[in-house]
């Protein structure tokens, strides 16, 4: 690049980022969900123009109405950026040449043989590349493998002929929502930056210096990719010891609980992790494969984190194995057995099934014979999911369906549950939270899983 090139595109990175800093900028987000559309809040709170880009006429509608369909974002916060001008949604992929930078949110789902699917990624680029102007911003947020960025997004953007760090930008900025937590707040979580070039990082980290209070630069988007996914295989790989030792406690006839319990007293060196009935939600269930999968691309075999996803991807049947343990001891079959699964959503207090535990729960107990009912005060109807054929409505958790039940499966510990009623009614209970623990009447009639 000769000097008066550099000099160009510095000049073109220093009048972006000093837009951004002045707040005089428009920024796009494509794929409204639960990434998305927090962050399209949060940019408009910070005072920038944001356009909310998705592919659901529905949704783009309850926005414009004001309506949140995520529970992160209330209504009220929704509605008054939307009359304030200050947020807009849109189905119009001939917009994508308006924002000033763009963020791709868009889902980076399995195939059925576990290989990574980036066919939203994607088609969402090629719809980007066939509208890039010079002077914009490309950053993708969705998890994926290493070199994603530099291989699939970055050559599919110059196709346009646009050069990157010259007339465009493009950057990685992984995604760290929690879903259903306000704390810590969306600006005091560290966002890790990355871009392409010199210039594309400076531009990048300028767009979430908008919002964020901390952003950590990286040298490359690849080690932006690695270190989001180390985030999750972390989690992913302890959870999975965990629940192999509850598996193992529980043929030893020990309360694994108890044993977490005493484990955590030591103040270094360990750090508690619980077991569950598996892992859900879109990043921890799925994200280590993609790592393992990019490994072998470099004849390196992740055998420690293939076997993490294959002992969490398995606890739903040891679930299930224990409910018919459960019933068996009470002379009862599985097959035309009444059961009623308590949560359905992926973790307490939200409505996200995705790749929710208690969703393959029910399929494999209705695979089974067995007649299966739900409730979850979050989740009204399960929704359409991939792979999963499930058309079910939420109960009321009554007196009557408790007892009507032959057993209760409590997979999913909402704070609005009163687990003492639900021990108290239920004949039978399996319990994967370890909440119905020391209630009156669990004595005999509890079975952890």
């Amino acid at each position: 690049m000769g000097r008066t090139t550099r000099a160009l595109a510095g000049g073109r990175a220093a009048w972006l980022a000093e837009r951004l800093k002045q707040r005089q900028c428009t920024v796009g987000v494509v794929g409204m969900g639960y990434v998305g559309l927090p962050l399209s809040v949060e940019f408009g709170r910070a005072g920038l123009h944001t356009i909310g880009f998705d592919i659901d006429p529905e949704k783009v509608g309850s926005l414009l109405s004001g309506e949140s369909y995520i529970s992160d974002v209330s209504d009220r916060d929704l509605s008054s950026l939307v009359e304030e001008g200050r947020l807009e949604a849109t189905s119009d992929f001939d917009r994508l040449s308006e924002p000033d930078a763009l963020c791709v949110c868009v889902p980076t789902p399995l195939t059925a043989t576990r290989d990574p699917d980036l066919s939203f990624v994607v088609a969402t680029i090629e719809q980007i590349a066939s509208r890039l102007r010079p002077g914009q911003l490309v950053v993708l947020e969705s998890t994926t493998y290493p070199g994603t960025t530099r291989e699939e997004v970055l050559p599919r953007l110059e196709a346009s002929g646009l050069r990157v760090g010259e007339d465009f930008f493009c950057g990685f900025s992984p995604e760290r929502v929690n879903p259903g937590s306000v704390d810590p707040p969306f600006s005091a979580v560290p966002r890790i930056v990355s871009g392409v070039t010199e210039q594309c990082l400076k531009v990048t980290q300028a767009l979430y210096d908008t919002i964020l209070e901390h952003t950590v630069p990286v040298s490359s988007p690849e080690v932006a990719e690695t270190a989001k996914l180390l985030e999750n295989i972390f989690r992913a790989v302890n959870i999975s010891m965990v629940n192999e030792l509850k598996t193992i406690c529980l043929r030893m006839g020990l309360d694994v609980w108890e044993v977490i319990e005493a484990a955590s007293t030591k103040p270094f060196g360990f750090m508690r992790f619980e077991p569950g009935p598996g892992l859900g939600g879109h990043c921890i269930p799925i994200d280590p494969f993609y790592l393992s999968w990019r490994a072998r691309r470099f004849g390196v075999n992740a055998r420690f984190i293939e076997l993490a996803g294959e002992i969490n991807t398995r606890m739903p049947e040891f679930v299930v194995q224990r409910v018919m343990e459960a019933l068996n001891s009470q002379g009862k079959p599985l097959t035309g057995s009444r059961v009623l699964v308590i949560g359905v959503s992926y973790k307490p207090n939200v409505s996200d099934t995705r790749e929710s535990p208690s969703v393959r729960i029910m399929e494999l107990l209705e695979a089974r014979g067995a007649r299966v009912r739900y409730h979850d005060p979050f989740v009204p109807r399960l929704p359409r999911m991939r792979r999963s054929r499930l058309s079910l409505e939420s109960v009321a958790l009554t007196d009557e369906e408790l007892r009507a039940a032959d057993c209760v499966v409590i997979a999913t510990k909402h704070d609005s549950c009163d687990w003492r009623r639900v021990v108290s009614n239920a004949s039978l209970v399996v319990d994967t939270r370890n909440v119905a623990k020391g209630l009156p009447g669990a004595d005999g009639k509890v079975w952890l899983a």
